[in-house]
């Protein structure tokens, strides 16, 4: 449980920082807004790629040992954006970078699906979730006491340090009995194979297809929301840094309270309700949040559309796992996420474009809109099974 939430910790971590540093690179580098916007584009997009690719890793030579190895690369690129001279070398470094965050996710879930009882599965993928969360605040309260210092190359420099905890805390584990008993048949897949796997027959497709539509919708609103709202709320409300980083960790905090909350109410009742309860959560607070003018009651009330927003994190990774068989549950973790998260990137893309052609008030109204079809993937798409110990068959 430490190494998975450690690793998901060090994301969050990275790529929030990236979002609070944007102002002082544009600035060093003589950066446009699109060059700027298109580094966090590019670190989701490498993660997609790494994902792909130690999803595969993963479910063929194991757990622990490509989720250290994704550490590393991580950390060595990371390092180097510190040393960055100019635009397509940072864009470079933050790429790769990417590429090692991809694996964090799905292999962190997949090592939780085999190590904690299918009764308890939802709760427990909730707490690695809740990693991400423990990772932005810590950016959020990092950030603007030390950025004035130490400045953005600094800043890269102290995002080495999550991923070097992370590396200690998974050196002497072994790997989880749930991939060791089927070892001979996780290795005997090909890559392609694999993939197949996710949509070897209707059932399984649609399935696919419903966890890639949550998860698109998911990366989508949540990059959306946090990486334009403390420009937005310095722009129209004045706020400096700190109080931008205080919003972000107050509606932080309603986040990591919804993916606990998500993963208890799981567990005890039909989670696909739970989906549904949530996703409608989400259309109507993103709507009312959208429509506010007090700074103190946004401050509020982004705890709870937080809540909803992102709470619905707490039951991807259980809901996948159930889903697969453990054979390419790895693989099926890191395609579906990370794809969705590529999707999600463009989120912050999107959301610009809309609030310099109409407002941001306009663009966030609209962003409720996506979460209608969370709720069409969820109601027709989404398998309704839940709590199914390992097998190596096909899902039902």
């Amino acid at each position: 449980m430490l190494a998975a939430i450690s690793g998901y910790a060090m994301d969050g971590f990275d790529l929030l920082i990236l979002g609070f540093m944007l102002p002082a690179i544009s600035l060093s580098l003589s950066l446009n807004p699109s060059q700027a916007g298109s580094l966090m584009t590019w670190t989701l997009i490498g993660a997609v790629i790494g994902g792909v690719l130690f999803g595969h890793l993963s479910d063929r030579l194991g757990r622990i040992r490509v989720l250290t190895f994704t550490i590393l690369m991580f950390s060595v690129f990371t390092g180097l954006c510190a040393f960055a001279q100019g635009y397509w070398d940072l864009l470079a470094y933050r790429t790769l970078a990417g590429v090692g965050l991809g694996g964090e996710f799905g292999i962190g879930m997949a090592l939780i699906a085999e190590a904690w009882p299918a009764n308890k599965r939802n709760r427990a993928s909730a707490w690695v979730g809740i990693g991400w969360q423990l990772g932005v605040l810590l950016a959020a309260f990092i950030t603007p006491l030390l950025l004035t210092y130490i400045g953005w190359r600094g800043m890269f420099l102290v995002g080495l340090l999550p991923a070097a905890a992370s590396f200690l805390i998974r050196r002497g584990l072994g790997e989880p009995e749930g991939f060791t008993r089927h070892v001979d048949v996780h290795q005997g897949l090909s890559f392609a194979a694999r993939l197949k796997l996710l949509c070897k027959d209707a059932a399984t497709t649609k399935a696919s297809l419903g966890i890639f539509i949550l998860c698109s919708v998911q990366n989508f609103g949540y990059y959306g929301l946090m990486i334009w709202m403390p420009g937005y709320l310095a722009s129209r409300f004045g706020f400096s840094l700190t109080k931008s980083g205080l919003w972000t960790a107050v509606t932080v905090v309603g986040m990591t309270f919804g993916i606990w909350l998500f993963g208890v109410l799981a567990d005890r009742f039909a989670r696909w309700k739970i989906f549904l309860l949530y996703q409608a959560g989400a259309v109507v607070m993103v709507i009312v949040y959208a429509q506010l003018r007090d700074p103190m009651m946004m401050l509020f009330a982004g705890a709870i559309m937080g809540l909803f927003v992102n709470g619905m994190i707490g039951g991807y990774g259980a809901l996948i796992s159930d889903t697969y068989p453990v054979q390419v549950r790895a693989t099926a973790q890191n395609v579906l996420f990370n794809l969705g998260r590529g999707v999600g990137g463009f989120g912050p893309l999107v959301i610009g474009l809309l609030a310099m052609q109409f407002s941001f008030v306009a663009a966030i109204t609209l962003l409720a809109l996506i979460y209608l079809l969370d709720i069409f993937a969820t109601l027709f798409l989404l398998p309704k099974t839940q709590g199914k110990e390992d097998t190596l068959g096909a899902i039902g």
